[in-house]
């Protein structure tokens, strides 16, 4: 593996971490004193769409698509190494990724379309979204049962004639709160007989979030926070009536479409976690170095030293690990770099979680309030080892895959 970015990636670093810096950071609080907190209905900060404006001015737009995906006709075109470390980039910002439209669900969503979505489909959802004039939401987990174990679904997904029928509950379904959120993919059950094969029983479908009998019941907090604009919320599907055409590549494919929207997905969660971790790294070391305490700046007391030291190796660790995982997945596929891709998913929100509490604890009281980004960022690292997969779903396929090397291998 080359360690060096290439000559792309380090121009699109350099053009990103100026914008970053220029634009989006200042940005942060007027964003936030525009937002409209608590219950619903929720604003979009006027300031989003100045930014969003003068990042595609910039060219910095669409950068998630890779290559290979209609990347170049549709976004930048980058290979997932390429694009990596400017997921970190805009990692470092809880608005960034929106600014740059490059925020999930809404990056899964328009992979899903580019790669299994029909002509219509593409025109009536995927356009939009590619121009930011919509966002969308994606609904699996379900509250009844372990959605860690996606074969345990119970929403269905069943044809009826010319129409597919939806019926059931989904929750933690990011995003479906934001003012501008307009369609959703479903996932649910189409062939109810048990004894089917199991990954060929469910399809995926575009639901317009307008549609009859789409109920939004609730927004969820996150450790008390609702997550403004965005949202996760439980969403009821009461026998939501849409043609055929409403499903994604034909009936029966949701798994394979789950499977295939996953890996550069988990790359780019990684990479932003990162990022998140190496600003909560830097604002620890900003305040361990001007804070002083029984006569000594905090960075001299107690095993502060040893902290600061473990988190650069933490996150310089995780970093490499997930930009492996980036270079296999362009040079030898997903399928040959699922452990790796696992590995990245456990190890990445861990490594973050602990150098934004460590940062907390740095900043004492203020690192838990508004005052400080530090305690949103602790939450989106902490609910990460649980999105898209918990920590021990991904440790058994790392233990599976690791095992099946020595299964016909005689014992030394």
């Amino acid at each position: 593996m080359n360690f060096s970015f290439s000559s792309t990636a380090q121009e699109y670093i350099a053009r990103l971490n100026a914008f970053m810096s220029e634009q989006v950071i200042p940005a942060e609080a007027v964003y936030f004193s525009q937002l409209h907190r608590g219950e619903r209905p929720w604003n979009v900060p006027a300031v989003m769409a100045e930014l969003k404006t003068k990042a595609k001015a910039a060219g910095l737009w669409n950068l998630f698509l890779a290559q290979g995906d209609h990347g170049g006709e549709y976004g930048a075109g980058l290979s997932n190494a390429d694009y990596a470390p400017l997921a970190e980039i805009m990692g470092r910002s809880f608005i960034a990724p929106e600014v740059f439209n490059c925020n999930a669900p809404d990056t899964g969503n328009m992979e899903v379309l580019i790669k299994y979505g029909s002509a219509e489909q593409q025109q009536q959802w995927l356009q939009p979204l590619l121009n930011a004039e919509i966002r969308s939401a994606f609904c699996m987990t379900e509250p009844g049962v372990a959605s860690s174990d996606a074969t345990n679904m119970q929403a269905t997904a069943l044809v009826e004639g010319d129409e597919v029928v939806l019926n059931g509950v989904k929750w933690w379904s990011t995003g479906i709160g934001h003012p501008d959120c307009r369609v959703v993919i479903f996932m649910g059950l189409s062939e109810l007989d048990p004894a089917s094969p199991k990954h060929l029983r469910h399809s995926m479908v575009l639901v317009p979030l307008d549609a009859p009998g789409v109920k939004i019941e609730r927004m969820l907090t996150v450790f008390g926070d609702r997550d403004e604009p965005y949202g996760h919320g439980e969403v009821s599907f009461t026998n939501v009536r849409l043609p055929l055409s409403s499903i994604i590549a034909g009936v029966g494919r949701g798994f394979e479409i789950a499977q295939g929207r996953l890996g550069p997905g988990r790359i780019h969660h990684c990479m932003r976690a990162i990022g998140s971790a190496e600003r909560a790294l830097e604002l620890l070391c900003q305040r361990a170095l001007n804070r002083v305490a029984f006569g000594r700046p905090l960075a001299e007391l107690g095993g502060n030293p040893d902290i600061i030291a473990n988190a650069r190796v933490a996150i310089e660790q995780a970093r490499l690990l997930t930009l492996k995982a980036a270079w296999m997945i362009d040079t030898v596929g997903v399928k040959a770099a699922m452990s790796e891709i696992a590995q990245i998913k456990v190890v990445a929100p861990n490594v973050a979680q602990m150098v934004i509490d460590q940062a907390i604890q740095i900043y004492g009281a203020a690192g838990v309030c508004e005052d400080t980004p530090l305690a949103a960022m602790y939450a989106n690292a902490r609910v990460l080892r649980l999105a898209d997969g918990p920590d021990e779903v991904h440790r058994a396929m790392i233990a599976k895959l690791e095992l099946k090397k020595y299964r016909k291998k005689p014992a030394h």
